[in-house]
């Protein structure tokens, strides 16, 4: 029963990748007018040198076990990047899940991340929930201020999302990147309940998810230089960077590294507030 929604987004998975590619963009030769958009499953099967038949049962969500070279065949034959043919064999031969830790974090992150002022800095766990921010991430994220008692922290990708003081500054092209690195995550545990109400609760309040899920992009997540306008600030200019501790890969530690002039004006703006 667990491996059933893996194999259905594998199913999807592959799919849309088929679909959005033409004959030309992979050397094929097209006759007369398509009833189908993007590939053919026979072609694809062609490509990577597999039967029709076997390849149409991976799609159709049946259970079959393909080999790491078969699905590295269906990778290129499919022109996946390097993320996507990850993301194509945790699908294909998924790992056993694990039991969810205990988010708690230890003193030594805490210290570190509040450091890092004026660096603003959070961690987010498995669902991305905010489990610690300083108080540059809370002043540049206008988060709530943090406290051990919260009852109920924020949860990232809701955060960016729905609050309308970010999202004029949240570019298409860096939601899209958000919801793909959110959609690599989700790929970890398809059967986690936590994960699928979440999913649908996106659906519901955010017209920009429910646009870019069903495309099934994936994205792991990578260092950016960050640049934008904020009219509390002026000019803006970061280096994000996401650390993962090796005792507990759920936790990510997102860091914006300021420059020299961002950081001097966070310094300056913090303190003012602090007075």
């Amino acid at each position: 029963m667990e491996n059933i929604s893996y194999r259905m987004l594998l199913g999807e998975f592959l799919r849309s990748r088929r679909e959005r590619l033409t004959p030309e963009d992979v050397g094929l030769v097209s006759y007369g007018r398509r009833r189908t958009r993007g590939l053919r499953r026979e072609e694809v099967a062609q490509l990577a040198h597999i039967g029709t038949s076997w390849y149409t049962s991976l799609e159709q969500g049946r259970s079959v076990n393909p080999s790491e070279d078969v699905l590295n065949n269906i990778a290129k034959a499919l022109r996946l990047t390097e993320d996507e043919r990850h993301h194509l064999h945790l699908l294909a031969r998924p790992v056993q899940l694990k039991k969810v830790e205990d988010q708690q974090l230890n003193v030594g992150l805490e210290r570190t991340i509040r450091a890092l002022e004026p660096n603003p800095a959070f961690v987010i766990g498995r669902y991305w929930d905010l489990l610690l921010w300083n108080k540059a991430a809370e002043f540049i994220f206008r988060l709530p201020s943090f406290s051990n008692h919260m009852q109920h922290r924020p949860n990232w990708m809701r955060h960016l999302l729905t609050d309308a003081r970010l999202g004029s500054n949240l570019k298409e092209w860096e939601a899209r990147a958000l919801i793909a690195h959110f959609r690599a995550d989700y790929a970890h545990f398809p059967n986690d309940a936590r994960f699928k109400e979440l999913i649908e609760e996106l659906m519901q309040i955010s017209q920009l998810f429910r646009e870019i899920w069903p495309l099934h992009d994936v994205q792991v997540v990578i260092d950016r230089h960050k640049r934008r306008y904020d009219p509390r600030i002026g000019e803006i200019e970061f280096e994000h960077v996401t650390l993962q501790p090796p005792a507990n890969p759920d936790l990510k530690i997102m860091i914006y590294t300021a420059s020299t002039d961002t950081a001097a004006r966070l310094r300056s703006l913090m303190s003012t507030r602090e007075n």
